[in-house]
């Protein structure tokens, strides 16, 4: 046997089936395509994912796109325009709104309540919310009303306290920085500066040393007027 010599086996390779030849071949007419349909047309190939022009699996299978805080708490806004018209000596607490509709009642999915600062702060009056912004805390200071803060779900009143530790004070910086003049403007007396040197003092007398030499002088005409 030599390289050009080799050949399959005896049955290895079988002619490929010739479809569409007759009844009697029993791939006629059809060619085992089946009657009717998409599949039986000519020039059809249909992609393994394909649905059947419903969503696709990974169409609706949910992305993982950017990140979202599992435990992040979402609050219904209330802003003070909202309560502008409220009396004065009125407790609005989250009830009173839902009552009077100014939040949703979410029966489902209750919500706790947040103050905005957009508008006007109504005049002494009382609410009690789950969270206040910065500029509505301000506003209702300057109103006269009075802020206080409530736990969620419980409802119950936080201590003043821990609600001035949450909201950061805005006249803060301003004391440092008062403060910090006042220093530059009276250092210490540790650094005060010190008392110039006795340079300016009167100098010393001269040695009597050159007296002897004014003595020597006067000896010889003392001698010569005798």
């Amino acid at each position: 046997m030599k390289l050009h010599d080799p050949r399959p086996n005896e049955g290895a390779r079988r002619p490929p089936r010739r479809v569409g030849r007759g009844h009697g071949s029993g791939r006629g007419k059809t060619a085992g395509r089946g009657t009717k349909g998409q599949k039986s047309r000519a020039g059809s190939s249909i992609p393994a994912w394909f649905e059947g022009g419903q969503t696709p699996l990974h169409v609706r299978t949910p992305k993982l796109h950017g990140f979202k805080n599992r435990f992040r708490v979402e609050y219904d806004g209330v802003n003070l325009s909202r309560l502008a018209d409220a009396a004065a000596g009125t407790l609005i607490t989250p009830d009173v709104l839902r009552h009077d509709q100014v939040v949703r009642d979410r029966k489902t999915r209750p919500m706790p309540i947040k103050i905005l600062g957009g508008g006007d702060a109504p005049r002494e009056v009382t609410i009690h919310a789950h969270a206040f912004t910065r500029s509505a805390l301000e506003k209702l200071a300057a109103a006269g009303s009075t802020a206080q803060l409530i736990s969620w779900p419980d409802g119950l009143p936080v201590e003043a306290e821990a609600q001035q530790a949450d909201v950061p004070q805005p006249d803060a910086p301003h004391a440092e920085s008062a403060a910090h003049e006042a220093a530059e403007a009276s250092p210490p007396e540790a650094a005060a500066e010190p008392e110039p040197p006795e340079a300016d003092a009167p100098e010393p007398e001269p040695p009597e040393a050159d007296a002897p030499d004014v003595e020597e002088e006067a000896e010889p005409g003392d001698g010569s007027d005798e």
